[in-house]
C-alpha cells in the first residue's frame, strides 16, 4: 500500500466567506496598537505641545465634514486604560465615554466645521485640509507640533504625517473621537429638520436607506451636490419633473 504525501491535499487557508475590502481594512487596522510612541518620541527631541488632528464625514453625502484637533497632557495612562483607540472601532457608548474623558483631561480643544457648499466649491480634499487647519489655529493653546492623520497642512508648525495616524497615535484617535462624536450630535440634530432621510441612523454615509430617500425626496441644500450619488438624483429627479411639465403641455 502506497505511502500518501501529507502534502497531496493541502489545507485551504481561504476564508469560509468572502471579505470585502472595508472588511479586511477593519481587520487590519485592529492588529495596529494605538500609544503615544510618536508622542514620546516627539517630547525627547524638544516638543511639548503637540496636538493630534483627525476630521470625520469625509465620505458622507450630507452635511458638513468636521476636525478636530486635541492636545493632550503627557501622562494619559488613564485615556490608554480606558481603552482610547480609532473613533471606528469603538462602539457609540465608548464613543460617548471617552469624549467626556478626552474633554476632562485635555489641554486644549478645538473644532471647526466646513459646509456642504464649501465642499461642493473646493472639493471634498481642500475642504478637509481646510477644516483641520481652522481647528490647529482655534485651539486655545499654540501647538508646537501636529500630528495629522495622512494629511499635511498649510501651517508653519512642525507637522507628522502618519498613514492609519487614528489607529497608531493616541493624540489623533482622541481628535477622531471629539470629532465624530461633534458630527453624530450635529446629524441627529438636523435629522429633525430633514425628516425622512434617516440621517440620524446613517449620519448622512451612503447607505441603501439614504440613497432611496435621495431618489423619492432629493437633495437637501445640506446635501453635497457634486458627490456623485446626490448628482445622480438631481438629474433623475430634474428629467423627471422636466418630462412630467412636457406631458402637462402636450
Amino acid at each position: 500500500m502506497g505511502t500518501v504525501s501529507p502534502f497531496s491535499n493541502p489545507p485551504d487557508f481561504r476564508p469560509a466567506h468572502p471579505i470585502s475590502a472595508a472588511g479586511a481594512r477593519q481587520r487590519m487596522l485592529r492588529l495596529l496598537v494605538c500609544s503615544d510612541e510618536h508622542e514620546q518620541a516627539l517630547r525627547l527631541i524638544g516638543f511639548r505641545s503637540i496636538a493630534g488632528v483627525d476630521e470625520v464625514g469625509r465620505g458622507a453625502l450630507f452635511g458638513p465634514v468636521v476636525a478636530a484637533a486635541v492636545i493632550l497632557p503627557e501622562q494619559i495612562a488613564p485615556l490608554a486604560d480606558a481603552g482610547l483607540k480609532d473613533s471606528k472601532q469603538l462602539t457609540h457608548l465608548q464613543r460617548e465615554t471617552l469624549d467626556r474623558l478626552i474633554r476632562s483631561s485635555a489641554l486644549a480643544i478645538a473644532i471647526a466645521e466646513i459646509d456642504a457648499a464649501t465642499i461642493d466649491h473646493v472639493n471634498i480634499y481642500q475642504a478637509t485640509r481646510l477644516a483641520m487647519l481652522a481647528a490647529v489655529r482655534n485651539l486655545a493653546l499654540a501647538p508646537d507640533h501636529l500630528l495629522i492623520d495622512a494629511m499635511r497642512l498649510d501651517h508653519p508648525c512642525a507637522q507628522t504625517k502618519l498613514i492609519h495616524g487614528d489607529a497608531l497615535s493616541l493624540s489623533i484617535a482622541a481628535a477622531s473621537i471629539i470629532a465624530k462624536v461633534h458630527r453624530d450630535r450635529l446629524l441627529c440634530a438636523l435629522d429633525a429638520q430633514h425628516p425622512g432621510y434617516g440621517l440620524a441612523s446613517h449620519k448622512g454615509y451612503a447607505t441603501a436607506q439614504h440613497r432611496s430617500a435621495l431618489t423619492v425626496l432629493g437633495p437637501t441644500p445640506l446635501h453635497r451636490l457634486s458627490f456623485a450619488p446626490v448628482k445622480a438624483c438631481s438629474s433623475l429627479l430634474f428629467t423627471t419633473s422636466s418630462s412630467t411639465q412636457l406631458k402637462a403641455h402636450g
